[in-house]
């Protein structure tokens, strides 16, 4: 008896069908997202990094936001206190900026390492969560980290104590800065 083989098509068709199919979605993607290239577009001043020096907190619209004042000389953790005292430039003022920290507070600010306190005078009651706090907070951060070099503003703690209420705090510049 003879055998004959027998012949019969697989259906190969379907499957190389099938795989040139799923891979068609992945030669579009290599083959481009369709987004031409343009030229440079400017946009504005380039980012110029962290600011060194002393910078005060001012309230805006926007929240908190500080502002160099790279010639002030500190020798005391409470010398930021006098610069909020005087308010933002005139420029600061027309891009919004506003002081919010009473022009006549009475004060007292001491410092040790990462903690500072801020005694205020003729004060019962200080709402911590107002950008005014935050702006005693953040300016007072900041002085103590260029006063300690070992302390940076982010670790900075500061207690607010009213002559005639509770004191409140601590509290970090982070907490006031937006979310």
């Amino acid at each position: 008896m003879s055998r004959t083989a027998a012949y019969t098509p697989r259906r190969t068709t379907s499957v190389t069908r099938r795989r040139i199919g799923s891979l068609a979605p992945l030669l579009l993607v290599l083959a481009g997202c369709g987004i031409q290239p343009t030229g440079v577009i400017d946009a504005g001043e380039p980012a110029t990094g962290l600011t060194r020096g002393m910078r005060v907190y001012f309230a805006s619209d926007q929240g908190l936001r500080g502002v160099p004042r790279p010639e002030t000389e500190l020798r005391s953790v409470g010398d930021p206190l006098k610069l909020l005292s005087a308010g933002p430039t005139e420029e600061e003022q027309r891009t919004g900026l506003t002081n919010l920290v009473p022009r006549d507070l009475a004060y007292s600010a001491t410092a040790d390492g990462s903690r500072v306190v801020l005694s205020l005078a003729e004060t019962d009651e200080i709402d911590p969560k107002s950008m005014g706090t935050g702006q005693l907070v953040c300016s007072l951060a900041r002085a103590q980290s260029l006063l300690d070099k070992r302390v940076r503003p982010d670790d900075v703690q500061v207690t607010l104590r009213p002559d005639n209420g509770a004191p409140v705090g601590p509290y970090r510049c982070s907490q006031f800065l937006g979310e």
